[in-house]
């Protein structure tokens, strides 16, 4: 079974691309489920700033590697069944400890979009819309805090996300053929 994390800057189309995965036989699993999860079980609002709050609060309580470790068993139950997406891997801590637990049969996926299309996507989405020095200010946050860059630098493939829906699901299915021929 392979494992397969998507990467990218807030709003390069990360989620689209795991959407696609899954509608290719993958099982699909949010990384971010685990905060949005905590942000609720709070009773706090659903919002950039809260969201960044508890990021931050998981991985100062549970080391750089949080997501990863929190979704390991979510991730082995997953990948008996079929070939697992991960939608939004984020440190580098993320990505080696993956790398280390699964090895090979682990591939990163790294989405890419400038700066100028992801906030223009970004102000525009219909849930939790960012204005654009928001988005300023998570890019630099994850930069910065979470070490978002190196698996980004790390990934086995690199999909170019600037025009349509069209050309972007055409670069995943490439992708996803080049997976299929690994072993």
């Amino acid at each position: 079974m392979k494992l397969v994390a998507i990467v990218g800057m807030t709003g390069a189309g990360k989620s689209e691309v795991s959407r696609l995965f899954e509608k290719n036989g993958f099982i699909r699993l949010r990384f971010g489920d685990i905060t949005d999860e905590e942000v609720r079980k709070r009773g706090l609002e659903l919002n950039e700033e809260n969201e960044r709050r508890i990021r931050e609060h998981l991985r100062e309580e549970y080391g750089m590697a949080a997501y990863a470790v929190l979704n390991l068993s979510r991730i082995d139950l997953a990948l008996k069944q079929q070939d697992v997406v991960i939608d939004g891997l984020y440190s580098w801590e993320e990505y080696t400890f993956l790398k280390n637990y699964y090895g090979e049969g682990f591939y990163v996926v790294a989405v890419w979009a400038s700066p100028k299309t992801r906030y223009r996507r970004l102000a525009a989405r219909d849930s939790r819309p960012l204005t654009v020095a928001e988005a300023a200010a998570r890019d630099r946050a994850e930069v910065e805090k979470i070490n978002k860059s190196g698996p980004i630098a790390m990934a086995d493939f690199t999909i170019l996300n600037e025009s349509s829906l069209k050309d972007l699901a055409k670069r995943v299915k490439a992708v996803m053929a080049a997976l299929r021929r690994m072993t």
